[in-house]
């Protein structure tokens, strides 16, 4: 696990979730206890029903457990209400989805812009325009600010996606199936963005069900049955932009023969 000497990004204490469906009771979550390092770059792994995507909920202050506590970057947001948990989400969480969910009729930088349209922090328009250019140029994609989600490829629409989920400077980018729509060039280059904004102090808490893309974090969480079932640092981890260099290679080599 980790060091104590290291800050701790986020900490579940025999988080439990508990769903009333008619008169039956479903235990997606049985008692999870663990410490994400701020820093990781963890991946959360496991089967439709294992309950990775009820935990992500509650990492994500999308939901409340059952009973346990969460500590995200050492408050406990365990019981807060929900005014209160979407105040924790604007100021500390970044969420990246497998469908993008950008504005179709919105151009690229507005979409980045809009997590700041509800944050407490005032700037100017000005300002909020420099600062959704600096993460979309962050992103690789200076230049296409005034592109509409339809004008753009499925990977440019998820790095639109993933600025605006840095625009607030969150502590903790949470992605969901990040790459689940993509296909695998395009895969390993968001990979490969995310594997930059690690090497910068981003925490990432990734959720996929991909073994080859979870190679690309430090660590898998496997869950199964509600429980953490294995946890393990990845010993053989790819790096993305290594792969990307031996596809290129590869395009270059086919289009000589």
């Amino acid at each position: 696990m980790n060091n104590s000497s290291e800050a701790v990004a986020v900490r579940l204490d025999d988080v439990r979730k508990t769903y009333q469906t008619g008169e039956v009771e479903v235990q997606a979550v049985r008692g999870v206890s663990i410490e994400i390092a701020a820093g990781e770059f963890v991946a959360l792994m496991g089967s439709s029903g294992s309950g990775k995507s009820t935990l992500m909920n509650i990492v994500g202050c999308l939901d409340r457990p059952t009973s346990g506590r969460y500590f995200l970057d050492g408050e406990d947001v365990s019981s807060l209400s929900r005014d209160e948990l979407a105040d924790v989400r604007n100021r500390k969480l970044g969420f990246v989805f497998q469908n993008f969910n950008l504005l179709a009729r919105t151009s690229a930088l507005e979409n980045v812009e809009l997590p700041l349209l509800y944050s407490e922090v005032a700037l100017t328009n000005v300002e909020l325009r420099e600062k959704a250019e600096q993460v979309l140029e962050a992103v690789g994609l200076q230049g296409r600010g005034d592109h509409t989600p339809s004008q753009l490829s499925g990977g440019q629409q998820q790095r639109v996606a993933i600025a605006r989920a840095l625009i607030n400077d969150p502590e903790v980018l949470l992605a969901d199936e990040p790459t689940g729509n993509l296909d695998s060039r395009t895969s390993v280059e968001v990979m490969e963005i995310f594997q930059r904004l690690n090497e910068k102090g981003i925490t990432i808490i990734m959720v996929t069900h991909e073994h080859d893309i979870a190679s690309y974090a430090r660590r898998n969480i496997v869950m199964k049955d509600g429980l953490v079932r294995d946890d393990v640092v990845v010993q053989n981890r790819l790096k993305a932009a290594a792969e990307l260099e031996k596809m290129t290679a590869g395009e270059a080599l086919e289009a000589a023969v």
